[in-house]
């Protein structure tokens, strides 16, 4: 195992709850209700190409428009919906071409976080990462997608973290806002989610032996999969084989 310097150690990860909040307390910012407008957008709540309807939107999350409208300026910046003057705010689509660019550098880095990970994470990293893939397992067996998907997206930030990598660490940062669209999508089809749970195992496995060329491996193959699995439901849902929702 690499030594890694204690300054480069990331501070202690929180504990993610399970439970997805439908409101938001009038006292929050609006970096708050951005947070609830991207889950929203992730978990195709608020339908690609389509207008973000503000003022229910306004009642639903019991906020007021100015912060609402403040949030939408931040997802704007990240690309995630579009403004135009005096028409309001439309979810920017989710296409092909983006789908197939994204996951290729996802893949890219997330292999090479996953290989260095393998190498510098301490036994209690590892320790934590055991957890929270018990814990993802646990959901995926009882179909609660949902969750899994917030202790999946975790363990990739775990991992990425564990890189000890200031550079990989931020730049990954600014992709994922864009990619956890299609990360979703891929574990709407059921082969692929069960896929999905082997390539973790094997990934762990790799970790256990501190194998980092094969981790590594492992992993570029999983993000690989992944954004195939988005491109194919991109596809079917162009070509109105299924729905909005993809199913």
């Amino acid at each position: 195992m690499d030594p890694v310097p204690e300054s480069r150690r990331p501070r202690k990860a929180l504990k993610i709850s399970g439970q997805r909040k439908r409101t938001i307390s009038r006292q929050s910012l609006h970096g708050q209700v951005a947070d609830r407008l991207r889950d929203m957008v992730v978990h195709g709540e608020l339908v690609p190409g389509e207008k973000v309807p503000v003022a229910a939107l306004s009642q639903t999350l019991g906020v007021s428009l100015t912060p609402l409208r403040e949030a939408l300026k931040v997802l704007a910046e990240e690309g995630l919906v579009e403004l135009t003057p005096n028409r309001g705010a439309r979810v920017v689509p989710y296409t092909v071409e983006e789908a197939e660019a994204l996951f290729e550098v996802i893949a890219g880095l997330e292999s090479l976080a996953a290989e260095l990970a393998a190498r510098r994470m301490s036994n209690e990293d590892l320790a934590h990462l055991e957890k929270a893939h018990k814990q993802m397992r646990s959901y995926f067996e009882k179909e609660e997608r949902d969750l899994y998907f917030e202790i999946n997206s975790s363990i990739h930030l775990r991992i990425v973290r564990y890189s000890f990598n200031d550079i990989l660490v931020n730049t990954h940062v600014k992709l994922m806002v864009r990619a956890n669209r299609g990360r979703y999508i891929a574990i709407i089809d059921p082969e692929r989610w069960r896929e999905a749970i082997a390539e973790h195992e094997a990934v762990m496995e790799a970790f256990r032996e501190r194998e980092a060329e094969r981790a590594g491996r492992v992993w570029r193959v999983h993000l690989l999969r992944s954004g195939q699995a988005v491109q194919k439901a991109l596809r079917r849902q162009s070509a109105g084989e299924i729905g909005a929702d993809f199913k």
